[in-house]
């Protein structure tokens, strides 16, 4: 009873989904646009609650091993949230772009949301906070390296070869992804970490040292519920979506910014509350560990996916969307290559986030 009631919000979204399941979502979305839209914001924020308490338990977890671990195991818990959201969405609507509008924006808010407001913010209280300068370069040189050859190089390829290059992306996304990780773990872990000056905490409390395996089982446990509640209610969230869109006359791209926000929703949380204890280097690994996980792991499921089912994809960016990533990553290499954020370079990012925001607004 007291595990319940400590996860009440995860069975109330479970009971959701089933009520979902039901005829209950064909009747409310039977009753036209504006029944569709008010479906979809419960759904969009039962999924955000879940998709909380999966990030979570897999932050009680990622301080249990520690960064660059923890760090790792809390992006792998998002990347595997969205991949799930975009898998079924992606083969009931069956939008050709909607991977790959996914993606962007998820890259967007993950390098110019998350890590964008968390500098600002931790620059007003902190000055300028430090973190090690090795991570910012390693990860934007990746990111860049995998969206070049994944969502900018497809735009010249010719359509007879697009499915051998689809291979060859899947194969390159997921060799480069194994180096990164074995890199995060291995001989090079240095790289994602950082000592920060000691400074006097209160001895734990008894209670907080009871039962560790107990704990990280319960954990795993409610993770993987979570993880399926997440599914049932993104097949849901896929009937009315689409219709709320068609009826407010909102652009496809927004369907995309919603799957995007999903997955990155706990992250923006856990990055930003780093930032204010000072930890920016939890918040680098958070944000700039997300748009790699994001980019080299949930592309090749997707692609392959969309090839074994047979689904219409479209990975190459418009140009808008290029030239946004280009200047993203320039700045992100700037800002990133000096061990130290602050308030300008928060703001920044920010304000490149609210560009992406302008430009999806009007259909861009």
């Amino acid at each position: 009873m007291h595990l319940l009631k400590q996860e009440k919000f995860v069975v109330l979204a479970l009971v959701i989904a089933f009520a979902a399941h039901s005829a209950v979502l064909e009747q409310m979305v039977a009753g036209g646009w504006p029944a569709a839209l008010i479906v979809s914001v419960v759904l969009v924020a039962t999924i955000l609650t879940v998709s909380m308490s999966v990030a979570h338990h897999a932050e009680q977890l990622a301080h249990k091993v520690g960064d660059p671990y923890g760090s790792m195991l809390l992006t792998l818990s998002a990347v595997v949230v969205e991949v799930i959201v975009l898998a079924i969405v992606l083969i009931k609507n069956g939008s050709p772009t909607l991977a790959r509008d996914s993606i962007y924006a998820a890259v967007m808010l993950d390098i110019n949301g998350t890590l964008g407001l968390a500098a600002l913010i931790g620059g007003f209280k902190h000055g300028e906070q430090s973190y090690n300068d090795d991570s910012g370069r390693t990860y934007t040189v990746m990111i860049l390296t995998a969206m070049g050859i994944a969502m900018v190089v497809p735009e010249f390829v010719p359509p007879p070869s697009w499915a051998l290059y689809d291979v060859f992306t899947m194969v390159a996304l997921v060799l480069l992804y194994s180096v990164f990780l074995r890199m995060q773990v291995g001989p090079h872990s240095y790289f994602f970490s950082y000592s920060y000056p000691d400074k006097r905490r209160p001895p734990p409390r008894a209670d907080t040292e009871a039962a560790p395996e107990s704990r990280t089982a319960v954990s795993i446990v409610i993770m993987l519920v979570g993880v399926a509640v997440v599914g049932m209610l993104a097949e849901s969230l896929s009937v009315s979506m689409p219709i709320a869109l068609e009826g407010t006359h909102a652009p496809l791209a927004l369907l995309a910014l919603v799957v995007a926000i999903i997955s990155a929703g706990p992250e923006i949380i856990t990055a930003l509350r780093a930032a204010l204890r000072n930890r920016m280097q939890s918040t680098v690994n958070i944000a700039m560990g997300a748009s790699l996980s994001t980019v080299t792991l949930t592309i090749p499921i997707i692609t392959l996916l969309a090839m074994c089912l047979g689904l219409p994809l479209q990975m190459a960016m418009t140009p808008a969307q290029a030239v946004m990533t280009v200047i993203t990553l320039v700045v992100a290499a700037i800002n990133l290559n000096d061990g130290q954020t602050n308030a300008i370079e928060g703001m920044t990012h920010l304000v490149l986030f609210l560009t992406f925001l302008m430009l999806t607004a009007i259909g861009l």
